[in-house]
């Protein structure tokens, strides 16, 4: 059998709002993923450091404070720095439309907002680490 799915699911700055990643968690972990979430209040150097070292496949960040547009460029650029690019970003939470087509632009593969049914978030994930293979 392959292994399941590993997810880190962080939030990054001074948001203080963590229920909807608490349920994405669980709803990730009753499809059979591996979930690890950082907790609150994470800088994107503990964030990209914590994925590496777990080996996930996916690194989400749940954003509801606006700063999309300053976090991703950082978390790109460190996973670069430790040779991690192949790992998967997924970004979600609440976002302007704008900002959704520019961190794509950066390597955001999906962005899932607050109102993204679950089953829609195991089907994205689960395609995406699909579509990349085995690491």
């Amino acid at each position: 059998m392959s292994q399941p799915i590993r997810v880190l699911l962080a939030k990054i700055g001074l948001d203080g709002h963590d229920r909807g990643v608490k349920v994405v968690a669980r709803t990730l972990r009753d499809a059979g993923m591996d979930v690890i979430y950082s907790g609150l209040h994470r800088t994107p150097e503990e964030v990209v450091t914590a994925a590496v070292q777990e080996d996930v496949d996916i690194l989400g960040v749940s954003l509801l404070s606006g700063v999309q547009l300053t976090v991703f460029p950082k978390i790109f650029e460190l996973l670069n720095q430790k040779g991690a690019d192949d790992l998967i970003v997924v970004a979600g939470g609440v976002m302007p439309d704008e900002d959704v087509v520019e961190i794509k632009k950066m390597g955001v593969r999906e962005v899932l907002l607050q109102d993204t049914p679950p089953e829609t978030i195991i089907q994205t994930l689960t395609l995406l680490v699909n579509e990349r293979g085995a690491r």
